[in-house]
């Protein structure tokens, strides 16, 4: 636990003037894990600039489908039945994320869920960056065994009363939170904040409502596996030039297009898509280069050339084919 330097008789921490103003701590719990998955519960808690809570809010939601996987979330079809649809709640939700910044575990999760369900509602939500507390955690190299959230609670001495419900988990991170945005003041850390950008072109999968038995605890993730790409690597991209077949691409950060879209039409070019970027990688894909994640930090690394994503839709339409096609 971090000292409370106040009741020790010390000057309070001086507080980084780049930090934001305040935090909507986030957690939903959805039907699943894919990008046609819904909303089913939502808990936000306001903090101000210094992680002290200012209120919260929570709501049940109505996916008009299946809820999934009830073992782990517990809201089954006659308890959401009554529920308002994402529509009805949304301007609430909208307002309780306006002008902060969204904090969450496994942030890029649940901002995608969110950022889908204001899409669908031919809405956009009002965040402009999320903060992802695993990243946090490990910018302020904290012991954990691993990243899951009951650790970083256990950390904080957090106790966790109802696991996986969103107002509960939503409590839990807000009070893990709080000591490890003092944590990150105290010792000058940079906050790993990232830019989030609303869907403006994303597309569901039609999927019908289950019938009696519901999801199978084993089915209720759903696989994301391409077919390898069947031509070989011709190298780099060199800016000015055509993108070519076989080509290793690699995304990293919020697109205005769904991911799995881009991935998809870059497979269709006869690209190979990348999960991770190596000196291998013949580019990276980023709307938000200063960004500081994994992939941005390794593109410099290696040399690999960037571009955002308007610039890698104009090099879609015109791939040149591998050679010896």
């Amino acid at each position: 636990m971090l000292e409370d330097r106040t009741l020790a008789g010390l000057p309070p921490t001086p507080w980084p003037a780049a930090y934001p103003k305040g935090y909507a701590v986030v957690d939903v719990e959805t039907t699943g894990l894919a990008r046609d998955d819904r909303i089913i519960s939502a808990a936000v808690y306001r903090l101000d600039a210094r992680g002290e809570v200012e209120d919260h809010w929570y709501t049940t939601v109505n996916p008009e489908r299946d809820p999934g996987p009830v073992w782990i979330h517990g809201l089954t079809s006659e308890a959401l039945e009554g529920a308002p649809l994402f529509a009805e709640i949304a301007e609430e939700f909208a307002a309780r994320l306006a002008d902060r910044v969204l904090v969450a575990h496994n942030a890029v999760f649940d901002w995608q869920m969110i950022a889908r369900e204001y899409a669908r509602a031919e809405r956009e939500a009002p965040v402009r960056q999320r903060l992802c507390t695993i990243a946090l955690a490990k910018e302020l190299a904290l012991p954990l065994p691993n990243h899951k959230l009951e650790s970083l609670a256990a950390h904080f001495g957090v106790v966790q009363q109802r696991a996986h419900h969103a107002l509960d988990d939503a409590r839990v991170l807000a009070e893990a939170f709080r000591p490890s945005l003092r944590a990150a003041a105290a010792g000058g850390v940079r906050l790993p904040l990232l830019e989030c950008r609303p869907l403006t072109e994303w597309s569901d999968r039609p999927v019908p409502r289950q019938q009696s038995g519901g999801y199978r605890a084993a089915s209720w993730r759903a696989s994301r596996k391409r077919p390898a790409c069947p031509y070989p690597n011709p190298g780099r991209y060199e800016d000015g030039k055509p993108l070519k077949q076989g080509m290793r691409v690699a995304f990293s950060g919020d697109t205005s297009t769904d991911r799995e879209l881009l991935e998809d039409r870059a497979t269709e070019a006869g690209l190979h898509v990348s999960t991770s970027l190596s000196r291998l990688t013949s580019l990276l894909v980023t709307n938000d280069p200063e960004s500081g994640t994994s992939k941005v930090v390794k593109a410099r690394q290696h040399g690999t050339p960037v571009v955002d994503e308007a610039a890698f839709g104009q090099l879609l339409r015109d791939v040149e084919p591998a050679e010896g096609r």
